[in-house]
């Protein structure tokens, strides 16, 4: 009980009865000059695994696919005559669709 009085009476930062300074740990850890698994970790993030190569073909036909339709489209509305929907009602009566 003496102990924590003393450490009470004490002013400014609250010490540490253990002795243990947190921040002098992480100092003195910092990150470590050599990785003795970064060798072997090394393959995950080089030559077909990089994250591009990785991505890449997650969607193959997607380019392709997108090219085609968009010709289509534009085919479609250019040069085919859509003679439907123009207001002539030949052979359908009065009913508009």
């Amino acid at each position: 009980m003496l102990a924590t009085r003393i450490l009470r009476s004490a002013k400014g930062a609250k010490p540490n009865i253990t002795g243990f300074d947190i921040s002098k740990l992480r100092a003195a850890a910092g990150t470590p000059k050599y990785d003795p698994w970064e060798r072997t970790e090394a393959w995950r993030y080089r030559g077909p695994f990089t994250r591009w190569n990785r991505f890449k073909g997650t969607l193959p036909g997607l380019g392709t696919a997108t090219v085609a339709f968009t010709i289509y489209c534009l085919y479609e509305h250019f040069f085919l005559n859509d003679e439907h929907h123009h207001g002539h009602s030949e052979g359908h009566g009065t009913e508009k669709h």
